[in-house]
């Protein structure tokens, strides 16, 4: 952290009050109620006025699509990932915006172990949907107006099929500072406009595999620099899909076209990082060993026209012109869920995840992560404020209010900031955690994510995520000894 900051800890925070006063303090709006409700609860209420599949959701919870790093080398299903979709059931949450990130062929997976959505895993895809609706059966008895996606992804720059830290980046463009920070050694990384359509191709075959296995949507993924969002971004690629926004947008319509002319007429949703910045990096003169320096921007020129959802005269704050029309462009192909997010967890975490801890590559906050959360729910009130009819939204960026999640989540959906409410993080500790809000008043404080990042660590690290510090399905385990080893070796 800069010299000059002094990070206050949500959990030093004793009351609601104190920390309105906190927020208050750094000029930033989020509201926040007093008190955790239980009858009156908005979390508890259905989304009236919008069917996914034929069904109204439950409440106002969804679960983030969380991966773990643990699937087999083949895209298959293991003990770890059955029980992380379990505790998705018993969350309590009405929305399973995604499960986990799921590669639409095995060169698109951002680790060797990530899910893959394809016929030999389709029998093991359809395991992990019963054993999610089973255990929410078994707790909350009813599963009507429970609503279960599967994310559909290509990593893009991130791809590490083969091996644990060998990116082998497949990229809709070249990146003044994102190729070498990745493996990009010339243009054969590009896709070429031939290969898109195969890759258009396959997010269609997957659509099918999901709707065969019982999966109310599909998440076509467009965020935290993943293929499809990086093709955001392609203002300087040549072709049919890059340059204009028609054509950087061109590779989401035709894979709706595909879906549908395949006659499969599965839910639809996006998850979108709403906007971004240039990559950041630790600050050299306060980085010392073991510890590592605030965030501060890459150098850059200007101007910088390399990502979505940026200022390119000034990449260091956002633009959300083109964010407007791109969630326009979703209501015309008839997607009804757009989950938010912001930034990438590779080079502007802060934006994404703000946290008091920074995981092993990132860096500290330079100033106090309520700033970031603030940005991101304030981002989601001026969406809402335009969304299209037939369209829900769901905020995100939450984790950090610790204990105070449900007072503020309570505040953004009785005033209307969201329609939904989208848990992260926080879901590894504490699955349950607003379900234990509405129907206990309080929460269980030693489950509560104190956004320590060893669950975003561990894979840098080559190692499955989970909570270590928390869930003792992880603490007390070899692993989390490696972890802590990996740790100290910086």
């Amino acid at each position: 952290m800069s010299e000059s900051y002094k990070l206050t800890r949500i959990p030093s925070l004793k009351t609601a009050n104190a920390f309105q006063q906190h927020v208050e303090s750094l000029g930033l709006d989020i509201p926040c109620e007093d008190e955790i409700a239980r009858e009156d609860s908005p979390i508890g209420q259905s989304l009236q006025g919008l069917e996914i599949n034929g069904k109204i959701i439950g409440n106002r919870v969804a679960i983030h699509p969380m991966e773990g790093w643990d699937g087999t080398t083949e895209g298959g299903v293991t003990d770890p990932v059955r029980r992380r979709w379990q505790r998705f059931g018993e969350s309590g949450a009405k929305l399973i915006c995604g499960g986990e990130a799921m590669a639409i062929r095995p060169d698109g997976r951002a680790n060797p172990s990530q899910l893959i959505i394809n016929r030999t895993n389709q029998s093991g895809l359809a395991e992990l949907r019963d054993v999610l609706l089973n255990a929410h059966q078994e707790k909350f008895g009813a599963t009507e107006d429970l609503v279960i996606g599967f994310q559909l992804t290509h990593s893009g720059r991130f791809c590490r099929p083969k091996g644990k830290f060998n990116y082998e980046p497949k990229i809709a463009y070249r990146h003044p500072i994102l190729d070498g920070k990745f493996g990009v050694l010339s243009d054969e990384n590009v896709f070429s406009d031939e290969e898109v359509e195969i890759l258009i191709a396959d997010f269609v075959k997957a659509a099918r595999i999901a709707v065969e296995v019982g999966a109310d949507f599909v998440d076509i993924k467009h965020c935290h620099g993943y293929l499809l969002h990086e093709f955001l971004g392609a203002y300087t690629r040549p072709g049919r899909y890059g340059g204009s926004f028609e054509n950087r947008t061109r590779i989401l319509r035709e894979i709706v076209e595909g879906i549908r002319a395949d006659g499969n007429d599965i839910d639809l949703a996006v998850r979108l990082s709403t906007f971004d910045m240039v990559p950041f990096r630790p600050d050299p003169d306060k980085s010392q060993p073991n510890k590592l320096g605030s965030g501060i921007p890459e150098e850059h020129e200007t101007p910088f026209p390399y990502q979505f959802g940026v200022n390119h005269e000034d990449p260091t704050q956002i633009d959300l012109k083109e964010t407007f029309g791109f969630v326009n462009l979703c209501s015309e192909l008839g997607v009804k869920l757009l989950n938010t997010s912001a930034g990438v967890p590779y080079y502007t975490p802060h934006l994404q995840r703000p946290a008091a801890y920074p995981p092993s590559d990132g860096y500290q906050p330079a100033y106090d992560p309520l700033v970031d959360v603030a940005r991101q729910i304030n981002v989601v009130r001026d969406l809402k404020s335009q969304l299209p009819e037939g369209m829900a939204i769901i905020a995100s960026g939450l984790s950090y209010l610790q204990e105070y999640l449900p007072h503020v989540c309570q505040a953004l959906l009785r005033e209307g900031w969201t329609d939904m409410v989208g848990l992260g993080r926080v879901v590894l500790s504490y699955p349950d955690i607003l379900d234990d809000a509405m129907n206990h008043g309080e929460l269980k404080k030693r489950l509560i994510c104190r956004t320590f990042s060893d669950c975003t660590t561990a894979p840098r690290k080559g190692l499955p995520s989970g909570c270590f510090p928390l869930d003792d399905f992880y603490a007390n385990t070899e692993i989390a000894a490696e972890l802590k080893v990996r740790k100290n070796e910086g």
